[in-house]
């Protein structure tokens, strides 16, 4: 999967992504959000930015008042029509990851991390 949907095209070879997508507001939705929300400076690191989509709007970052009306998001990334899903896309506008379960903040750097792209990155912040 590319970054198909007009709104994240914009970051491709500039930001990594996490969509965390859901049916509606529920718990496992704040929980990943929160999750997340603990790892300000690692997600910066990464150049991770967060969208939060569900079914009517959508939002980036940790603004709370932010939200957009869209439903295209929503529909673009949540193919399997599960109630919960976390997306991570890399620089190349690739899905690296899909899953319906939480998402560590752990293992998602280390997933990051193990990337090529990244460890070049790391060796260059490095010298």
């Amino acid at each position: 999967m590319s970054l198909h949907a007009q709104d994240l095209s914009k970051h491709q070879w500039k930001d990594r992504l996490i969509l965390i997508i859901a049916s509606k507001n529920n718990q496992k939705f704040q929980q990943q959000y929160k999750e997340l929300q603990k790892e300000p400076e690692g997600l910066k690191e990464r150049k991770l930015v967060i969208y939060q989509i569900l079914p009517e709007k959508y939002k980036t970052g940790f603004k709370e008042k932010n939200w957009k009306k869209s439903t295209e998001l929503f529909e673009a990334y949540n193919g399997k029509k599960s109630d919960f899903r976390v997306l991570l896309i890399g620089l190349d506008g690739g899905k690296k990851l899909d899953q319906t379960k939480m998402l560590s903040a752990k293992k998602l750097f280390n997933i990051i991390d193990s990337m090529p792209m990244r460890q070049a990155e790391i060796q260059k912040n490095e010298q």
